[in-house]
């Protein structure tokens, strides 16, 4: 890339003026006027010089100016060096860097933005993590729509990625819906000859009901149906246990095809359980864990932390324990260099307890570990919890954002068909970029009609701009190949923007930061469209076939990025 050469030029530059291992960072100042890079290069290591940072910073602007970096091709590479303030260097890229640019954009086509800073390197990426027996929610919607996009960034940068998804297919929230199903069987029975959705909502029905209960002969009835589960020696629970899991995996499948995720791994508590209490017993024999009041806890307060259970009382393997299990099995199933886990921030304090306990059952897993935690999504009523049954589904967000969206395509001239396959990728496009247009880690409050917007901050308004670019094109038709650069007299801030989506996609990758690139996007898809608006494209004499480039370029960044945010970019709105 453009800014590994300039570094490796600043960085030569002050190897010969006696730094040793120079570390050089470039940026993009905030005015295009004021240069495409920069660097403070000159400030950091002025002292190690001996010399002002000024005259540093003139002094490798000198150097570099005398280099080959300023030829590539034959053409001019860096059009202006200039020092400024108290020692930024500036650098001005020379037009043919743009305009070479953009014909490599539609060259490259789909591996625009890629490269190969992770070539070789095996990841998993383990995010979503529905339970069955309870229903999909808009948390688990924003853990599918960060891990995708977090999955797609690091298969943009050449690594071999294995998506995995982990159920919690035992434990009491398990017990708590077998037990409202033998609550509700006249209902059961009835619910058989529904639809999916309507039995993945009685099962979530009756979950709530029995974590309702605090009656203790209640909650012991629902421990023992906790443990037969583990056992599988009843016949009764096995049987309801085993409809309730293929009810939840269909609908669970129909959910991801929905949303444009696939996953390679499916991995199960059932099966992390005793590889995790293995684990945990022969830990203890060497003094990592300790029993305590029957239950054996590892102390996490020697790391300044706090005490976590990993073997219940009644001799099962807790959440913790599982986690432990789950790591080998990761492992085993796939070598992984790196294995990243994405989850909502509710567990924060949980997974630094675990972690710290990997560190010294499986150092060598807890050092490939690495967690990720988002916010939450709430809507405007407020809070939603699974436990007292006000579970805010992202079946129905979707469904209520589609409505939406098909009341502002009702004046288009659309098919009634490609109108529904229209209004279903922009509602999935609104709330992924929702949820991607910030920080991860910040919670998120619904906005719906800013979020349905074919303006401004928006997924639709992403959407809509692609789709004109891909409207000018159509009427363009193939456009001529020739050279561009004699009848462009200079470039402006769009060609600027554009060229600079594979180093923000490598910055997002590399801060597990998709709204870096979502930020990017809404950039370029306003250049675009003040672009459209006060530029003639089509007949537009010698200029044409120039801005016909610049739009073609334009398409192919956008799409790519949307598909980095697992959005579906659509060519007609």
């Amino acid at each position: 890339m453009i800014t590994d050469k300039i570094k490796r030029a600043v960085s030569d530059a002050l190897r010969t003026l006696g730094v040793s291992n120079p570390f050089v960072e470039l940026e993009h100042p905030a005015d295009f006027s004021h240069g495409d890079y920069s660097t403070n290069a000159a400030l950091v290591y002025a002292k190690a010089v001996g010399v002002s940072p000024r005259q540093l910073a003139e002094q490798i602007a000198t150097a570099i100016q005398g280099s080959t970096l300023v030829l590539e091709k034959g053409r001019t590479f860096i059009d202006k060096i200039e020092v400024a303030g108290p020692g930024f260097i500036n650098f001005y890229l020379g037009k043919n860097v743009f305009v070479d640019g953009l014909k490599d954009i539609l060259s490259a086509g789909e591996a625009f933005g890629t490269n190969k800073n992770l070539k070789g390197k095996k990841i998993l990426v383990e995010y979503t993590d529905p339970n069955p027996f309870k229903e999909f929610h808009i948390g688990h919607l924003m853990s599918n729509t960060i891990g995708e996009s977090i999955a797609r960034l690091y298969e943009y940068s050449g690594a071999e990625v294995k998506r995995a998804c982990y159920h919690g297919d035992v434990g009491l929230h398990v017990a708590n819906a077998i037990w409202g199903m033998l609550e509700q069987r006249s209902e059961f029975e009835a619910v058989k000859n529904l639809s999916l959705s309507e039995k993945v909502a009685f099962l979530g029905r009756c979950y709530a009901l029995g974590a309702k209960q605090t009656e203790e002969k209640i909650r012991a009835d629902i421990r023992t149906i906790n443990n037969k589960v583990f056992r599988a020696d009843d016949k009764q629970i096995s049987d309801l246990y085993d409809i309730g899991c293929e009810w939840s995996y269909q609908y669970f499948e129909s959910i991801y095809k929905q949303l444009g995720t696939h996953f390679d791994f499916f991995f199960y508590e059932k099966d992390t359980g005793q590889i995790g209490k293995g684990a945990v017993e022969e830990s203890l024999s060497k003094g990592v864990f300790e029993k305590s009041e029957g239950a054996v806890v590892y102390r996490g307060e020697k790391q300044g932390l706090h005490t976590r259970v990993f073997i219940n009382k009644d001799g099962l393997p807790t959440y913790e324990a599982k986690e432990l299990g789950l790591a080998k099995l990761k492992y085993d199933r796939y070598s992984y260099d790196q294995s990243l886990v994405i989850t909502g921030n509710e567990v924060n304090d949980y997974f630094k307890v675990l972690l710290v306990a990997m560190t010294e059952v499986f150092p060598k897993l807890a050092e490939k570990t690495r967690h990720l935690s988002h916010g939450m999504m709430r809507l405007p009523s407020g809070k939603m919890s699974s436990r007292t049954g006000s579970v805010v589904t992202a079946e129905s967000l979707l469904a209520a954002v589609e409505a939406m969206v098909h009341d502002k395509l009702d004046d288009r001239e659309l098919m009634d068909m490609e109108k529904n396959k229209i209004a279903a990728s922009v509602a999935i496009g609104a709330v992924k970029y929702s949820i991607l247009r910030q920080a991860i880690g910040g919670d998120i409050i619904y906005d719906f009609e800013k979020s349905i917007s074919f303006e401004g901050d928006s997924g639709p308004y992403l959407m809509y701009s692609y789709a004109r670019a891909c409207s000018v094109l159509r009427k363009a038709g193939t456009p001529r190949t020739k050279e561009y650069s004699s009848a462009v007299d200079s470039v402006g801030s769009f060609e600027r923007l554009i060229i600079r989506f594979p180093e923000i996609v490598a910055r997002a990758q590399a801060e597990h930061a998709p709204h870096h690139l979502a930020n990017y996007l809404i950039a370029i898809a306003a250049a675009f469209n003040h672009f459209y608006a006060h530029f003639k494209i089509l007949d537009a004499g010698k200029d044409s076939d120039y801005r016909i480039l610049l739009t073609g370029a334009f398409a192919q960044a956008m799409k790519n990025g949307l598909y980095l945010l697992g959005i579906k970019a659509i060519d007609r709105m």
